[in-house]
C-alpha cells in the first residue's frame, strides 16, 4: 500500500515536471514570436501590474492589522489588558543581577565583563 502511494506520488511529480517543461518551451517560444519592443513593452506592463497588485496588497495589510487593533473583535478586546497592573514587572526585583556588582552573571560567572 506504502509502496502504491510512493509510485503515484513519483509518477504525479514526473508528469508535473514535464508539463512545467512544455510550458517553459512554449512561453519562449511566444517571447521569440514577438519583436523587441513588443517584449519591452510586455515586461513594462508586467512591471507595473506588479507594483499595483504590491500597493493594493499593502493597503489591505494596513486595513487588516488596524482592525486587528481597533475592532470589537480584536487583539485588545479579549476581556485581557496587556497595559494592566497586575504584575508590574518593572517594580520587580531583577533576578538576573549580581547582588554585589549589579551585573549581569549566568550561574555565578561574569556574563559580559572581567573583573
Amino acid at each position: 500500500m506504502v509502496r502504491k502511494f510512493q509510485e503515484k506520488k513519483h509518477e504525479k511529480s514526473a508528469k508535473f515536471k514535464t508539463m512545467q517543461e512544455d510550458d517553459r518551451l512554449n512561453t519562449m517560444l511566444e517571447e521569440r514570436k514577438l519583436s523587441a519592443n513588443e517584449r519591452e513593452l510586455l515586461k513594462i506592463m508586467k512591471q507595473k501590474r506588479e507594483d499595483n497588485i504590491k500597493n493594493e496588497l499593502d493597503k489591505i495589510h494596513k486595513e487588516q492589522n488596524s482592525e486587528m487593533w481597533k475592532s470589537k473583535h480584536g487583539v485588545l478586546d479579549k476581556g485581557v489588558s496587556i497595559t494592566r497592573n497586575d504584575r508590574p514587572i518593572l517594580k520587580e526585583k531583577n533576578i538576573f543581577l549580581d547582588k554585589k556588582n549589579n551585573i549581569p552573571f549566568v550561574k555565578g560567572e561574569q556574563m559580559f565583563f572581567k573583573r
